[in-house]
This record gives structure tokens, sequence and C-alpha cells, in this order.
């Protein structure tokens, strides 16, 4: 083993913050050996603060119309392949309704930065979700509003808020967005919802175009000083229909790796194993609890439209990555000895005040 790498990976998870440079020293020079070290202290921790409950959310992906030209994006507003769509009021209460007796009892409503999703009209359907089911998490993931928005969102009923930061390196947010979209404006939101008392939730694409070590150093950097309730982070993939379509995927291995840093440095974290995971590696997810992952997010949208919510290629969205395959991913799960938990799943000692 490399053992500088070895010696901050079990300094991590002995409870000790590290520096840009100490991150930037297990990224660069971690062998196999140190990373599988990773993996299994993080997966041991995991179990240490959940058991082998596995958290699952139901997504509804309710837009898919977008004011911005994020250059990575499926769905960017330039794309004019996309077949656009918005769900009603109605049709995402049908979707809390088919989720809710398939046991889900955290909602999350991802969209794209949608004008037509008014804060009028994003109250509304909060109100009506609590009105129907009080007991379910409502998580929402809108983009950048303002704090104002974010105020009457909270009033409304709104728990949880997911806004990945993307990178916190400015010069390299500047290559994956168009002059308009700052990471100061982004960062900022984050403080606003985090003073609103949501729980929130940043991340991070692994593997995006420019990005390097020095970057995902200082994105693990960020997540230490920010301590986020939840933390998003896949590797990137392609979409054709963008001006990185040429550029490869991120690396599964290293994001496997990222989990578990973030696992061992924030032991009670709400971490999913993303989408992006499984689209990449057909044992994806399961790869992903084992490095301390301890969220699934299946899909709740309407079958319909899921095909059109493309942020990148060849996205998986049906059997155990669907709510309808839950049965499918059960069978999977305890083929590690992990067991799907039936509610909320809000993170140890951070329970959120309704």
């Amino acid at each position: 083993m490399a053992e500088k790498a070895r010696e901050l990976i079990l300094a991590l998870a002995e409870g000790k913050s590290l520096s840009t440079a100490e991150y930037l020293r297990i990224i660069t020079e971690a062998d196999d050996q140190d990373r599988k070290l990773a993996r299994n202290l993080a997966n041991r921790a995991r179990i240490a603060q959940f058991g082998e409950g596995i958290y699952i959310r139901g997504l509804v992906e309710f837009t898919n119309v977008c004011k911005n030209d994020c250059l990575y994006c499926g769905i960017r507003k330039s794309n004019q392949e996309v077949v656009r769509y918005r769900l009603t009021q109605s049709q995402i209460l049908e979707c809390l309704e088919q989720g809710y007796a398939a046991g889900f009892r955290t909602l999350v409503l991802q969209g794209g930065e949608d004008g037509f999703f008014t804060d009028d009209r994003m109250c509304e359907i909060v109100t009506a979700i609590k009105q129907c089911h009080p007991d379910v998490a409502v998580t929402l993931s809108l983009g950048e509003r303002s704090y104002d928005s974010y105020r009457r969102l909270r009033k409304a009923g709104a728990d949880r808020y997911l806004l990945r930061h993307e990178t916190a390196t400015e010069w390299h947010y500047a290559k994956l967005h168009p002059p308009a979209q700052r990471l100061e404006t982004r960062l900022e939101c984050l403080n606003h919802l985090k003073a609103l008392g949501y729980q929130v939730g940043c991340g991070m694409m692994v593997g995006s175009p420019f990005q390097t070590p020095e970057c995902l150093a200082a994105d693990l950097s960020f997540i230490q000083e920010f301590k986020p309730q939840m933390v998003g982070l896949g590797p990137f993939i392609p979409h054709h229909a963008t001006p990185f379509a040429k550029e490869p995927a991120g690396s599964v291995e290293t994001t496997l790796l990222l989990l578990a840093l973030v696992r061992l440095m924030l032991p009670s974290v709400l971490l999913p194993a993303t989408t992006a995971l499984a689209t990449l590696h057909p044992q994806g997810r399961l790869l992903g609890i084992l490095s301390g992952a301890n969220v699934i997010m299946p899909n709740l949208s309407p079958v319909s439209q899921r095909d059109n919510y493309t942020l990148y290629d060849n996205k998986a969205n049906t059997g155990a990555e669907a709510a309808e395959g839950l049965a499918a991913l059960s069978r999977d799960l305890e083929t590690i000895h992990c067991h799907i938990v039936i509610g909320r799943g809000d993170a140890p000692n951070q329970l959120i005040s309704n």
C-alpha cells in the first residue's frame, strides 16, 4: 500500500478532518489496497450508523424544461432533440399515491429550472402532498431560486433540498456552465437553504470534463466544511447532444473511493448510490452501498416520460432502478445482506422538525 494514503484514510476513519492537500494525496496516491481499505471502512461506518437498512426515495422527474444551458446536461435549453414535458399536479399526486402504496415515505421532486413552476405552483404542490400524506418527507431538487422562494417552499412543507454544488473550483465551474451561471450564486443558494432549516444535499460529478484531482480534493474539503446532511455524487456520463458528447465517462473506481471518503468524513450523511453509477456498471448500486452509500432513489415518474428526462445517454430507469422493480431491488440487496427500510430515513441526530 501507499503508506501515506493509508495513514490518511485511517485518520479520516478515526474522525480526523483532513486538509485539501491530504485529500489530494489519497486521490492521487492510493493504490488498489488503499481503495479497498477505504471502501471496507466506509461500509463498516454505514452499518454502525444505519445497520443493514437501505433507505428508498421515490424520484419524480416532473419537468424536463430548463432555462439553463449547462454544457454537460442533456436537457439543456439548447438541445432541440428533447421532447419537453411537464407533469400536472394531479399526475405528481398520482405518482405519490403509487409510491406510498409501495412503501415510499420520501418523495423527491426533481426538474429543470422551469419558470412555469412558480413559487405559487410549487407551494400548492408541496402543500397538497403534505395534506395527502403528512408522514411523507418532501425533497425538492429545483436548482437555483431566491431566498424568498426557498423560504416559501419550506413554509409550505418542503423538508429537504438537493442542489449539487457541481465543483468547488471557480475556473472549473466556468468550464461546465455558460457565463451567466456562477459558482458564487450556487454556494449562496446552498447557504440560504441551510439557514432556512432544510436538510441540504450538495455533490458533484466524478470525471466531469476538465476536472483535475485538485478539483476533487477541493470538493471534499468543501463538503467537509459545509457539513451537508446529504451528498449526491456519481460518475459523469456524456450526452450525445451536448458539447461534451465525445468526452469519456467518469471512473466507477474513483466514484466508489469518493463515496467511501465522504462516508468516513460524515458518518451520518445520507449518501445515495446513484443511477449514474448503476448505468455505468451492472452492479453499480450494490458496489455503491458496499462503499458506504445508504440511499437508493428508484424512479416513480410515469413510464411514458422517463426516456425524455435524459440528463445523459443510456440512463437506467427500469428494472431495479424503477419503483415498480422494488422486488428485484430487494433481492439484489439481500445478496449483500441488506434490506429496504420503510420510512422517511432522516439522518441520525439531524431530524427535521416540520
